[in-house]
């Protein structure tokens, strides 16, 4: 038990110098992080992922609430009025390429039947949002691309979920309908951002009270943490309700309804400098342990799942450079590099790949063809789009990470400069 201390205490100090070499070497911290889980896992078997059972996928989950929500309140409304067409280009364009991508691929060189790789492209089109949200905000990127890489994480994430599934029940029934798929789409996204308003409006017009409380901290993540399983359980998108209720909470000065005020005799309020400061410290922690845990969690005894999610990952990647000459003609050099090369993948496509096994044993016969490849395989993409990810941002210019000396510089400049990304004032879309 005592080295597991130890270790604890050691990962949290190399997690902070690898944020500093990042900064300084551009070599990726979630690199480091993952050979860390690489190394204590697979490699010397100090930690078996089975072990781990329910604790690893929570702590995931944990992850992901919360980087979104710490997100959603760093967001502007503003900014998300401006590039809300952009956002919705972008998110479907890339959702697209990669599923199409995927399906190529599993047909042609993987040989898995159709539905398989239909389902399989569903599964691992979106973007991390615990991975790209991390890796953007330590890149120059400017205003725009910030807010669109991260919408386009969360509501990536509901598309992948809702067409998984929409997916897996018509290969139960027997037939897909285009017209259901769509509607679940729609119906998920809506019900989250209401509930994740709702709580957000609801929560701001009761600070004032909630800080007067003894160690009131930790009751904002404990009603993130309610919203979310509310969300999980009407089954609604719980990511993008987090990321609802932080816009709201960064950008109370737009829900000051007059009628609203009556009800709660008092205005709203947003976070305070030391309520953020505490959840990007607490994002940092769990984004530290999240990215071990995927080391960990890497099939490397599988080598023909290896190869097909190394050829996988390669086309997603590769497709995403199309994405970018599509949308990104007026796009500075800086935004189309650091747009291309964000495409890993991360929790939804890791919980979604377990979901077919998991029928066809309740079940008792093969209801989803190739339900096993399909879950290696996902793993193993999830590993490749990471490294290369990674690597990409290794390979970038110097000048595309921000260092310690220009970091309030370029916020500065970020405040000023509008975005290169497509706007609902393009002459051309």
């Amino acid at each position: 038990m005592w080295s597991l201390f130890i270790f604890i205490g050691l990962l949290i100090f190399c997690a902070h110098v690898f944020a500093a070499v990042f900064s300084r070497q551009r070599i990726p911290d979630v690199l480091l992080l993952l050979g860390i889980g690489i190394v204590v896992g697979p490699v010397l078997h100090w930690v078996d992922p089975n072990e781990l059972g329910t604790i690893g996928s929570a702590l995931a989950s944990i992850t992901l609430l919360f980087i979104l929500f710490d997100s959603g309140v760093d967001m502007s409304l503003d900014a998300i009025r401006r590039y809300w067409k952009g956002m919705v280009e972008v998110t479907l364009l890339s959702f697209v390429l990669s599923w199409t991508a995927t399906f190529i691929i599993g047909t042609q060189a993987i040989g898995m039947e159709w539905q398989a790789a239909a389902l399989l492209g569903t599964i691992v089109s979106g973007t991390a949002a615990a991975i790209v949200i991390p890796l953007v905000r330590q890149m120059k990127a400017s205003e725009g691309t910030r807010t669109v890489l991260t919408l386009e994480s969360a509501l990536s994430g509901v598309l992948c979920i809702v067409l998984t599934i929409c997916i897996i029940d018509g290969m139960r029934m027997g037939g897909i309908s285009a017209g259901r798929m769509i509607g679940r789409v729609l119906a998920s996204m809506l019900m989250a951002v209401i509930i994740g308003c709702t709580g957000g409006i609801i929560w701001a017009g009761l600070l004032d009270r909630v800080r007067k409380l003894q160690n009131s901290m930790f009751l904002t993540p404990a009603f993130v943490f309610i919203l979310y399983g509310i969300a999980e359980a009407l089954g609604y998108s719980g990511p993008v309700t987090a990321l609802a209720f932080g816009i709201v909470l960064g950008n109370t000065e737009y829900f000051e309804l007059s009628f609203l005020k009556k009800l709660r005799h008092g205005n709203m309020r947003q976070l305070e400098a030391q309520e953020k400061s505490f959840f990007k410290e607490l994002v940092f922690v769990l984004k530290t342990f999240f990215f071990v845990y995927i080391g960990i969690s890497m099939p490397f005894n599988n080598s023909r799942a290896l190869l097909y999610g190394l050829m996988v990952a390669a086309g997603i990647a590769a497709v995403r450079f199309v994405l970018v000459m599509i949308v990104g003609r007026k796009n500075t050099r800086t935004d189309r590099i650091i747009v291309g090369i964000m495409s890993p993948k991360g929790l939804v496509s890791a919980i979604l790949a377990s979901i077919p096994e998991q029928i066809n044993n309740a079940m008792g016969y093969c209801v989803i063809p190739g339900a096993t490849t399909i879950k290696y395989t996902t793993y193993s993409v999830i590993f490749f789009s990471i490294i290369i990810t990674s690597l990409l941002v290794l390979s970038t210019r110097k000048d595309l990470i921000i260092t310690p000396t220009d970091a309030q510089s370029n916020e500065a400049a970020d405040s000023e400069t509008p975005s290169t990304l497509p706007t609902t004032n393009d002459p051309q879309l």
